[in-house]
């Protein structure tokens, strides 16, 4: 598998775990506020770490680290990544995926071998606006497929949201509640207007906390746990 970046240590990414963070290039969808524009259009020249390194350098990790958190860019893109899960697996770490859920046939083959611990998915709008926000052509159908195999067989997972008034409204955050009744958690992460792949959204306004804290109290009867994150 491609891995394109590795933070070594983090306490965020995989929640209530120690855990090293995997960076995978490449994505299928052009958000225009995504925050790692160097993934979504990676440059020839990127230097891509061999996978044994890293296997090497984890298998030394096991008094520090519960699991390996995989994101990108998109890692469901990448072929191995099934294989890759079951070798952190088998070295006894936790996995964890962060995924925009387009591609359920793997997402549902991980989660049926029992490779995956917990699952992020990315909820980029409404599913009617999907094509909006992403700029990519998208199959609403795929990613209300993968939402629905999460729900019913990750071990543990999250949904969460990138949130701006540019491109989520109320009536946004109350179609995707609709949409994930039922689920264990969700979250609205605060947009940060720096680094963003469209140089346009950097001027965009942003939400205040109380703004914020309005969203997530529309959103509590639909979810078991609505947060936000700054």
């Amino acid at each position: 598998m491609q891995i394109a970046g590795l933070q070594k240590t983090t306490l965020v990414d995989y929640p209530g775990k120690v855990a090293c963070t995997v960076f995978t290039p490449g994505c299928n969808f052009r958000c225009g506020y995504c925050h790692n524009p160097d993934l979504v259009e990676p440059k020839p020249d990127l230097q891509i770490i061999p996978e044994n390194e890293f296997f090497e350098w984890l298998e030394g990790r096991k008094k520090w680290l519960d699991g390996v958190c995989v994101t990108g860019g998109e890692p469901c893109l990448q072929k191995d990544l099934p294989a890759f899960a079951k070798r952190v697996k088998a070295a006894g770490f936790l996995f964890k995926l962060d995924t925009n859920g387009s591609n359920p046939k793997m997402l549902g083959e991980m989660l049926d071998a029992g490779s995956v611990d917990f699952v992020a998915m990315d909820i980029k709008a409404p599913l009617e606006r999907y094509e909006t926000v992403t700029n990519a052509k998208t199959n609403a159908k795929v990613i209300a497929e993968s939402a629905r195999l999460i729900m019913s067989k990750a071990p543990d997972y999250e949904f969460r949201t990138t949130v701006a008034p540019k491109w989520y409204s109320k009536e946004d955050a109350l179609a995707i509640g609709k949409w994930l009744k039922g689920a264990k958690s969700y979250y609205l992460q605060q947009f940060v207007p720096v680094n963003a792949l469209d140089a346009s959204f950097k001027s965009g306004r942003i939400y205040s906390p109380a703004e914020l804290e309005e969203l997530r109290k529309a959103l509590e009867p639909f979810f078991g746990k609505v947060e936000i994150r700054f």
